[in-house]
């Protein structure tokens, strides 16, 4: 084996990765299929008074409540109409579950370690806080989130 195999090999660690896309106005954005419990349709939500602007609210499913926060206003994105394709994706959050309202919910996708790359620098104020990469596919671009920070209230 000569020197430059060896050192690719070990350089590629990253392994491929599973995402749910879903939209945010006409943009995409992806989250880690594994932190995703279900995706439900958008039904009755209660207000808790006083929560913050992002905080649309709790919701029964099943028979345990659940906190829901309205992801356009979580990430300063201008605010869209609830419609037929808004959804509810309920994900796993420290032991506990949280919902995401989104736009709608796209596809799963396979993402493969080149397909994805930082954030550009450009654009660093909202990647620090909540952005952990971006990947590239035929069909355009997937912000990925990085939920342990977007769902830190």
């Amino acid at each position: 084996m000569s020197e430059g195999t060896y050192m690719s090999a070990e350089v590629n660690t990253r392994t491929e990765e599973q995402a749910v896309v879903f939209l945010l106005g006409q943009e995409s954005y992806g989250i880690d299929i594994f932190r995703v419990n279900e995706i439900i349709r958008l039904r009755e939500i209660t207000p808790i008074p006083k929560a913050e602007p992002h905080i649309r609210g709790l919701v029964n499913l099943r028979g345990k409540t659940i906190p829901v926060i309205d992801l356009n206003v979580r990430l300063s994105l201008p605010n869209s109409e609830d419609s037929d394709a808004t959804r509810i994706i309920v994900v796993d959050n420290d032991g506990g579950h949280v919902g995401l309202v989104v736009d709608g919910v796209r596809e799963v996708v396979t993402l493969e370690p080149q397909q994805v790359q930082d954030a550009p620098a450009m654009v660093s104020n909202l990647s620090e806080e909540f952005v952990r990469g971006v990947a590239s596919l035929e069909a355009g671009l997937i912000t990925l989130l990085d939920l342990d920070k977007a769902l830190v209230a």
